[in-house]
């Protein structure tokens, strides 16, 4: 019965939240004047940026599918559908307070102003001399809102096949408001204390995948492993076509992550492009011969995972190296996280899906070979000073979205438990959270 309040009670709060939400829109402030010191508008640029913003958003779906195809028959739509729900619920917090927290004008440094942009006031279509000098402002916020979307879903991977929906979205929520918005604050905002320091993050090395793969670990502690997991149970990928499908679709949207993170159709987005396939090309092949070295056959599972480490290795760095130093990357990361992976599965830690050692430990390697090859002011350029900085940010990212999130996950649980029951579990969460099945009962086909 506990639970059950529980369970109620948080829906009657997400009911009042949406309500609020709704009034909100009647009573949203109008933008303000034209600002007469706004510069002119890149044609080329906005288009750009448009279909920029499109490739990012298809990520999130293909992370579904990419997900999706890695779990349990029983949990194939409750894990799809826990990327899916970002897009409507981080949509509207980005719009209400997101992109303020993030972008808005900033406090120390540390976070920005939420009444700067509150319900996306005076974000126009006119340029902004910092965040978008050659397209609307509006467009800058909704491709920033594309990463804001994916970093949650992504996050979903640690902890499958046994979260509880409703303390998913609202864990979400506050990630994504006490984690997420203060690390593009700190690494993206001209402000941001970590840009002054020198930091460089290209496209969300940190600030995406360093915070999810955290954020993943300290999810998988939380809430403990499976109970398959626990009686040393393998369960193997259900539909691998969808993990195929989702690695070509994440590929694809990748050009539009990094590319895009150019903000500008430049010779410096053709560089990011062909950096980033570079990469993830050679992170595949990488995976694939470590596999090999193990005396595993080459499997397609492998070589998608492999595919999405080195894509996200490149991420911090795309705009920044040769695309030489773009396979060094890819080929490091894969190592790495390959090996991370071999070892996670010999302790006790239930991150589902590799997470941490894929996003986390990915991010990370991708942010120190950053400092190490970056144009200019890399190690490899005899500049240290990069690398320095780099380290001290990794430690704070690393140290604030673990702990953040811990402690995060620890407050969900005392409103409503985290993680389903026993019996939930068994029957899998695709019938106990949603009512639905990838794979429906014989019993039940046979009388349809």
């Amino acid at each position: 019965m506990p639970i059950i309040e529980a369970e109620h009670r948080l829906r009657r709060w997400g009911a009042w939240a949406l309500l609020m939400v709704g009034l909100l829109g009647l009573t949203a402030p109008e933008s303000g004047p034209p600002n007469p010191d706004a510069g002119p508008i890149n044609p080329g640029d906005v288009a750009w940026m448009l279909t920029a913003a499109c490739l990012v958003l298809l990520m999130t779906p293909g992370l579904s599918f990419f997900y999706g195809g890695m779990v349990s028959r029983r949990s194939v739509l409750s894990t799809m559908l826990q990327s899916f729900i970002a897009m409507g619920v981080i949509s509207l917090l980005w719009v209400v307070v997101g992109f303020s927290l993030a972008f808005g004008d900033s406090l120390g440094g540390f976070i920005g102003d939420p009444r700067t942009f509150y319900m996306l006031r005076d974000v126009g279509v006119q340029t902004h001399a910092t965040l978008s000098p050659t397209i609307p402002l509006v467009l800058f916020a909704i491709f920033q809102l594309k990463f804001a979307i994916i970093t949650p879903a992504l996050i979903t991977g640690s902890f499958a096949e046994r979260v509880r929906f409703s303390a998913y979205v609202l864990f979400m929520v506050l990630f994504a408001l006490l984690i997420y918005a203060p690390l593009a604050h700190w690494t993206w905002h001209p402000d941001g204390f970590l840009r002054k320091w020198g930091v460089l993050d290209f496209a969300g090395g940190a600030v995406v995948h360093m915070s999810a793969g955290f954020a993943a670990l300290a999810g998988a502690i939380v809430l403990g492993p499976r109970k398959s997991h626990r009686e040393g149970v393998h369960v193997g990928p259900t539909h691998i076509p969808y993990v195929l499908l989702g690695t070509g679709m994440l590929w694809f949207g990748w050009f539009g992550f990094n590319a895009g993170s150019a903000l500008s159709a430049t010779g410096v987005a053709a560089q990011a492009f062909l950096t980033t396939n570079t990469a993830s090309a050679a992170a595949m092949l990488a995976w694939i011969v470590c596999d090999g070295m193990r005396g595993q056959k080459p499997s397609a599972l492998g070589a998608c995972i492999g595919a999405v480490v080195g894509l996200v290795a490149i991420t911090p760095a795309a705009g920044f190296v040769s695309v030489g130093h773009s396979i060094v990357i890819g080929l490091v990361a894969s190592v790495v996280s390959n090996v991370a992976v071999a070892f996670k599965a010999r302790t006790g830690i239930d991150d589902t899906l590799d997470v941490f050692p894929c996003h986390g430990l990915g991010g990370t390697v991708g942010m120190l070979l950053t400092a190490v090859f970056a144009n200019d002011v890399g190690a490899v350029h005899g500049k240290f000073e990069t690398l320095g900085v780099h380290l001290l940010a990794m430690v704070i990212v690393a140290g604030y979205t673990f702990g953040g999130s811990w402690l995060l996950y620890k407050l969900v649980g005392f409103l409503i438990p985290l993680r389903v029951t026993s019996e939930q579990e068994a029957i899998g969460l695709d019938r106990s959270q949603h009512g639905e099945s990838f794979d429906p009962d014989p019993a039940e086909a046979a009388a349809g």
